[in-house]
Parts: C-alpha cells; structure tokens; sequence
C-alpha cells in the first residue's frame, strides 16, 4: 500500500513478537485505518491496515480478508506479511500488515501526468494491462472474483508493476441466483461493496434467476483501463454530476477517438465494456490477445512508468 513519506509522532506495535515503529498516518476509510510503521527488526517500511471489529461479523470479514490473500503468491496480488486480531477493551482491532509501495496506487499515476497535461502511452498502458490481468487470472483460476477492481486499488512497484490490492470484496467467481431473495440480496451486497463507477451492469439490477460471474472484473478492467487511456473513468463524471450510473451502464460505451491508441487497444477496450456479461471475454483470451500486443521486449527501447 502506497502514500508519500514524512515523520510523524512516535509509538511502536508488536504483530507476531516483531516491533514496528509507528511513522505516519497513510489513510482511513469508513472503518478502518492504515498508518506507515517501520520494521525494528529489519529496517523495512509496511503498510498497517487497522481495521475497527464491532462484532463478530466484522471479526469474520477480517479474517476472511487475511485468508483471500494467504490464496495467493503471484505479483500482481498484495501478500499479507502478517494478520493478528488485537483487542482494545470491548473493541477488536483486525491488524493486516500489507508491503508499503512508495510509488502509491495507479490513480495516483495518472492524475500527477494529468496535472501535467499527460496521460500514460500505449506501451505504458500495455505492461500495466498485461500485470493487471495476471493478477486477475490468479484469482479467477482458484474460483474467486476482485469485484471491486479500480485504480485506486492497484498499487504500483518500484518498476511500475501493478499489484492488486483491497481484498476485502472477494467472493466466489460464480453465482447462481434462484429467486428474487438472492438477487435482491446480491444487489445490496454489491451496492455496498463494488464502487458505483466501476460495477458491472449486471450487478446494478441482478435478475431473479441467473449466473454472475468472474466477468464483472472484466468490466471494471475495462474502466481501469479507459481512466488509464483519458484520464478518468468512464462513469467518474456520471457519478459526480449525480446522474444515474446503474442507467448510464446499460448503454454501449461510446470510445473518445485519439491519436494516442491504436485501434487495437480501442478494440480491446469495447469488448470489455460489452454490456452483456455473456458476450464480454474472459480473462484468458485478453491475456493472450494482450500478449500479442506487448511492446519490445526489455532490451530494447522501452519507456518506463
């Protein structure tokens, strides 16, 4: 997890007999916290989520947050260094220690070139996809979905390696629903859970009987994807202007022409925002598709984010 550094108050934290120095606050959410601590034992920077258990639901959601990124050693997916429950009187604290990434997330990327007047290049936009899909591959092959896919949660390593993180959404890639119970209680669990500007159509208004699957990751790629190209998603004004993104949505994406993409890279982006979930590809195919279109190869000229 990523933010920029500076020196803060002091206090140190024990997580599995290791002390780590307390730097800097990095951010909080509605119930959780990260700070920046420093290793003791190693020198290292961490990111330390803190998140506020007020009953035993929250307790197991937190745990299960642990869990989903225990599943994983692949590089595009953020490893938990260490995850213990804390309590604080009649409160429980769920601590995951996360790697800290200086560089921050892939939005904080786009937005300092869009300060600038830039955006990313192809080339650039390629290699992110590329990592990005990999990641998604990973969780896809074990069964599960992200479901809450966006650049705010992508971080960025040392050399511009995209690393999935906010593992807190996850569920099971493939969803039956039989009846209008379960769909209703789908949509409120995605209403919650999956940001507005990135969900997928199908999650907006889910059917009485139907599947949901791993797609709706390819959809929010598809706007991770866009942000990338334009400097924003493509519901991010939708939502700020307070019209109506479950509307917007149900409509074919209209692509903005630039010189700066190919057709190639156009033609990737409509098939991810492909309204219906049963026409919209999976992450396999992008991956081989995507693999056809990588730049040279390190070596040669290359440009790095």
């Amino acid at each position: 997890m990523g933010h920029a550094l500076c020196a803060c108050s002091r206090g140190t934290v024990v997580i599995d007999n290791k002390r780590y120095l307390f730097i800097q606050k990095l951010g909080e959410g509605g119930f959780s916290y990260v700070d920046l601590v420093e290793g003791l034992h190693d020198g290292h920077f961490y990111a330390l989520k803190r998140i506020l258990c007020h009953e035993q639901q929250d307790r197991e959601d937190a745990q299960r947050e642990a869990d989903m990124h225990r599943l994983f050693y692949q590089p595009n997916i953020l490893r938990l260094v260490a995850y213990c429950l804390k309590e604080r009187g009649s409160k429980h604290e769920a601590w995951l220690l996360l790697p800290f990434f200086k560089r921050g997330t892939l939005w904080t990327e786009i937005e300092r070139l869009k300060d600038k007047g830039n955006f990313l290049t192809e080339d650039q936009i390629l290699r992110l996809l590329l990592g990005i899909c990999r990641g998604l591959e990973a969780i896809h092959a074990k069964g599960y979905a992200h479901r809450d896919l966006k650049p705010t949660n992508i971080l960025l390593g040392d050399e511009g390696q995209p690393v999935l993180m906010d593992l807190g959404s996850m569920n099971q890639a493939c969803i039956h629903v039989e009846g209008s119970r379960q769909a209703l209680a789908l949509q409120d669990w995605a209403a919650q859970r999956c940001t507005i500007s990135y969900r997928a159509p199908e999650l907006f208004s889910v059917q009485s009987h139907c599947v949901i699957d791993e797609r709706t990751d390819v959809w929010s790629l598809g706007c991770v994807l866009y942000a990338m190209m334009f400097g924003e998603g493509p519901y991010d004004m939708v939502f700020q202007k307070g019209d109506s993104v479950a509307l917007a949505v149900q409509n074919q994406l209209s692509i903005p022409q630039s010189p700066r993409h190919s057709s190639a890279l156009r033609q990737l982006l409509a098939s991810m925002m492909t309204v219906d979930p049963q026409q919209r590809p999976h992450i396999p195919l992008l991956l081989s598709q995507l693999e056809a279109l990588q730049p040279s190869a390190p070596g040669q000229h290359t440009t790095q984010i």
